[in-house]
């Protein structure tokens, strides 16, 4: 039996402390597993809904392809690229992180879904700054500058307007989104994970530089407070490549 909590692994990083730990749920006897940065919770393995969610509301409008490529910003436990990997069609998979530390975390089987993602060979862990990535202009696949993508799902931030770090910022502005869609194929998605209710300003802005562009509420039991908590996920599809003339 695992101890009643344990701190598996601590670290400093560029962007603060960061620890994963496990505890004893005291009612259902689970392992839980947590991410904290400083004195902030990131995630976890109690609320995954959200991010299987990501996923899935992401790759939905692509369900019709096959040969998907796909790119997940973000590792944390994993839960985003596992269900990435579950869905028909999904060809390659590459998941960005910034911090080695979590990588590291999968690679020796720290986490629950680290061996899963580990023995897939359509996926593959990099570590690099997401945001940067995309403002340099030079893509999110580090061995084919340039490549597209038909989807990136996003979840590094705890919203659009509450940002980990302040050099996030601009990519949730009209020029970092426009950055990002020229990452994707015609038809392609970017999705979003976010923490807060629905931001009509960010659906707007979604609006300006993809298509069919929304904002989706995930529902799911909250076990520490009661009741239910919400995430956001929103939805944009980059416009297809127009019809060749006659």
């Amino acid at each position: 039996m695992t101890p009643r909590f344990e701190e598996l692994d601590w670290k400093p990083t560029p962007i603060g402390d960061i620890s994963l730990r496990r505890r004893r749920d005291p009612l259902s006897g689970d392992d839980v597993y947590e991410v904290k940065l400083g004195d902030e919770f990131l995630m976890s393995s109690l609320f995954t809904a959200g991010e299987i969610a990501l996923a899935r509301l992401g790759l939905a409008p692509l369900a019709h392809r096959p040969g998907l490529d796909v790119v997940v910003g973000g590792l944390g436990l994993g839960y985003t690229a596992h269900a990435a990997l579950e869905e028909p069609g999904v060809r390659s998979l590459i998941v960005v992180d910034t911090l080695g530390e979590v990588i590291d975390w999968h690679r020796r089987g720290l986490v629950p879904l680290g061996a899963a993602l580990g023995a897939d060979d359509r996926c593959r862990l990099v570590q690099g700054d997401f945001f940067a990535l995309v403002h340099e202009g030079r893509g999110l696949d580090p061995q084919a500058e340039g490549r597209l993508f038909h989807a990136i799902l996003l979840d590094i931030d705890h919203s659009p307007s509450h940002v980990l770090h302040p050099s996030h910022a601009a990519l949730y502005q009209r020029e970092g989104l426009s950055a990002l869609a020229r990452l994707l194929h015609p038809g392609g998605v970017f999705a979003l994970w976010s923490n807060d209710p629905p931001d009509d300003d960010f659906v707007s802005l979604l609006a300006d530089g993809f298509q069919n562009a929304a904002a989706h509420v995930v529902e799911f039991p909250n076990p520490l407070r009661g009741g239910t908590s919400t995430n956001t996920i929103y939805v944009a599809m980059k416009a297809s490549a127009p019809e060749p003339k006659a």
